[in-house]
């Protein structure tokens, strides 16, 4: 299964059926926003929350799962500057929003510090008796935190969503004592696994810890329900084949090289994430080629894509959208590739193939 997530944004449409011009330059050393000319020095950050973010990222900012995350707590991991200028340029499926005024976001600054409002997922978890949390206020706090600021990548329960692990299967969280390991990685991040650091009070760590724990310990807890997949499950192919149906009527070798871009994957990625990444490659760039009524052409990496709007992101990073009933484009998504296998797929296909992309170290 495909999942195909498309955020709904703001466009300000010009006259005449114009493209529309969303952002500048990919890196502002300060993110140009036009000012109201004081007209909103006093205007509600709840307001203006309301107005551009409530849509994707909830009313009360708890964000909706999986494909919007709570922007609860959003400046402990990023600076007014970066949320800014994520404002004014946007990125990936979230669009820019060009015409806010610098007003608006002093105002949306303001309200996105404000003290967490509890949210209905949040008490459900800090409820012992609802999560299977922890009976202390540790956990408690723990559970909130975890709510506002993990459960967008590790699901609402740390047993894995949409981009992060199972937590409560994790060899680091099992090796914890009181946080001392988690931390770690909680406050420095795992950048190159795209998780950003966190800053977190001593007492909110060993909270976020002791809830993690609880989970753990109500996962464990769970006899005779097999909760994921072993490595050792998805080793049962034929190398041999594999490889020939790598090369052959797969014809992944067309796209993918194992001394290229697939050189070292089984090292990064093992067990049920390396297959995911096999059957449903998320980060596979797809290009556009947008042709206007003039016969000008513009060209870039699909940022994007709805009936309604294609955007793209060029070369030099300027983000450029048009209504898509009004020019003619040509898209190249290699995606597509695999999703045409998957009709063409035998069981002895798929574990083969994985048996020898279990060989590229």
């Amino acid at each position: 299964m495909l999942a195909v997530l498309a955020a709904v944004g703001s466009f300000a449409y010009q006259e005449g059926g114009k493209p529309i011009y969303a952002a500048g330059r990919k890196t502002p050393s300060n993110a140009a926003l036009p000012s109201s000319g004081g007209q909103a020095a006093d205007m509600n950050g709840a307001q203006v929350y309301a107005e551009h973010c409530a849509i994707c990222h909830g009313e009360q900012r708890e964000g909706i799962l999986p494909g919007f995350p709570p922007l609860l707590g959003v400046q402990r991991h990023m600076t007014d500057q970066q949320i800014t200028t994520l404002l004014a340029m946007g990125r990936g499926r979230m669009p820019a929003f060009p015409n806010i005024h610098r007003e608006e976001v002093t105002a949306l600054l303001r309200y996105l510090s404000t003290t967490d409002l509890t949210t209905p997922a949040a008490e459900s978890s800090a409820n012992p008796s609802a999560a299977g949390a922890h009976p202390s206020g540790a956990a408690q706090l723990g559970a909130r935190l975890f709510q506002q600021n993990c459960a967008f990548c590790h699901g609402r329960d740390a047993q894995g969503g949409e981009t992060g692990p199972d937590l409560t299967r994790s060899k680091l969280v099992i090796g914890d004592v009181n946080g001392d390991k988690i931390s770690d990685v909680v406050r420095n991040g795992r950048l190159e696994k795209k998780m950003p650091a966190f800053n977190f009070s001593g007492d909110e760590m060993l909270g976020l810890a002791a809830f993690i724990h609880s989970q753990e310990a109500k996962a464990v807890a769970q006899a005779g329900r097999r909760k994921g997949v072993d490595v050792a499950d998805l080793q049962t192919g034929n190398v041999d084949a594999g490889k020939k149906y790598f090369n052959g009527a797969g014809t992944c070798s067309t796209c993918h090289s194992p001394t290229g871009d697939l050189a070292g994957v089984a090292t990064r990625y093992q067990g049920l994430q390396l297959e995911e990444r096999m059957l449903y490659p998320r980060d596979a760039k797809s290009r556009v080629t947008v042709t206007l009524p003039t016969g000008k052409k513009f060209d870039g990496t699909v940022a994007y894509m709805d009936e309604f709007t294609v955007g793209l992101r060029d070369a030099n990073g300027n983000y450029r959208s048009w209504p898509a009933g009004e020019i003619k484009y040509v898209l190249d998504a290699p995606v597509h590739a695999h999703a045409d296998l998957f009709g063409k797929y035998t069981d002895d296909d798929i574990h083969n193939l994985m048996a020898y992309i279990q060989t590229l170290r």
